[in-house]
């Protein structure tokens, strides 16, 4: 017997009798916790240097403006299917320039500030995902060139972890991920932000069902997919 046979050996008589492995199942799945907490979703959204406004749903429209306004914005792009109110500027009609409709990379990259809904949040994670199929939320890249992303959570959209949003998210086909700002750190560990998307994401929660469902016109049923 070589030694590669007497080491095999050892090892087979140290496991036991061969037979079926039975593989433990008890793994979360969607629906096995319940309801997403909107305290621990906003806990974690500040803990990766995000904005957090908490407000009624009836509140949303003004609080966007007021946080647009704070910001000092020029110029917004608004998701086409967003409610109207959610840009509009009553007291700042010169100042500001709004922008609806199917926008260029290059109306992206002179723009301040993006606003826009989301799919579905996880609370566990504190992570946003967007459908980018949806006309509220807009292509890909329209939450991704501007430096500032404010995005509106209503509460029925928060679920408890991650299974709960996949099945949330079945048949979704474009979807972006995010959890915070974008950030990296090189190989010295400096973080830097706003490298690969917005460096300020601000998070807007509805914490109330009374929420406006009357959407800007769109003008098109394409103009959501303009780029990616």
């Amino acid at each position: 017997m070589s030694a590669r046979d007497e080491v095999l050996a050892r090892v087979r008589r140290a496991k036991g009798p061969e037979g079926p492995v039975s593989v433990p199942r008890e793994y979360r799945a969607a629906g096995t916790r319940g309801a997403g907490d909107l305290d621990l979703f906003a806990e974690r959204l500040r803990d990766y240097r995000a904005r957090v406004r908490v407000v009624d749903a009836d509140q949303v429209a003004t609080t966007i403006a007021a946080a647009l306004l704070e910001r000092g914005v020029r110029r917004v792009v608004a998701a086409p299917g967003t409610p109207a109110g959610w840009s509009n500027l009553p007291d700042q009609p010169d100042r500001v320039e709004v922008v609806r409709g199917a926008v260029t990379v290059d109306t992206l990259e002179r723009t301040d500030a993006v606003v826009t809904a989301c799919h579905v949040a996880i609370a566990e994670t504190g992570t946003i995902v967007l459908d980018h199929d949806a006309a509220d939320q807009g292509p890909r890249a329209l939450t991704l060139v501007p430096d500032y992303h404010l995005v509106v959570v209503r509460a029925e959209q928060v679920v408890a972890g991650v299974p709960d949003a996949v099945a949330a998210l079945a048949g979704v086909r474009t979807q972006t991920w995010i959890s915070g700002p974008s950030a990296t750190s090189d190989i010295e560990l400096e973080r830097v932000e706003g490298v690969h998307g917005p460096r300020t994401l601000e998070v807007v929660i509805a914490r109330s069902t009374r929420f406006p469902t009357t959407s800007h016109p769109v003008g098109g049923s394409d103009q959501n997919h303009g780029i990616r």
